[in-house]
């Protein structure tokens, strides 16, 4: 069947409307270290194993915007990919779409010569987002919290 033009328009955006919910988004958690870039990576790296969590991939940008690119002073930013099995797989089972926010990420960045770690709740921006009912997500979202700041406490 052909669907006129102003058909989907109208399922546009309902789509989108649905998609993204009129709420507030998740804080992005933020914090300064008192070391050197490399050293923060390795810290971060091994807290979040510490808390359970798997690194699935340490992957620098600026070396990627430095090979790709050809950029050689881009500011140092790596982002440490990371995964809880036992809660990566209650998100999915409340919906299949929460996989498309996942791993749980955190970025290690250096401005102004000290490093920077930035992080913000996955499973919350999934239900932001409209991938997974909130109600459903609860026990998820409060479990993820406090992995995540026990991790964050000690960053």
């Amino acid at each position: 069947m052909i669907s006129s033009a102003s058909e989907d328009a109208v399922h546009m955006r309902t789509s989108i409307n649905y998609c993204f919910p009129i709420q507030g988004m998740p804080e992005i958690l933020r914090k300064e270290l008192d070391m050197n870039f490399e050293d923060a990576v390795k810290h971060v790296e091994a807290l979040v194993e510490e808390g359970g969590f798997t690194i699935l991939l340490t992957k620098g940008m600026h070396d990627m915007f430095k090979k790709k690119l050809g950029i050689e002073d881009y500011p140092k930013k790596t982002f440490i990919l990371a995964c809880s099995a036992d809660l990566a797989k209650k998100a999915v089972d409340v919906s299949n779409d929460m996989a498309l926010v996942m791993p749980c990420s955190f970025v290690v960045s250096e401005k102004e010569g000290k490093a920077v770690v930035i992080h913000s709740s996955i499973m919350k921006m999934g239900v932001e987002l409209g991938f997974a009912p909130e109600d459903e997500m609860q026990s998820v979202i409060e479990e993820t919290g406090k992995r995540v700041h026990a991790v964050w406490e000690k960053i």
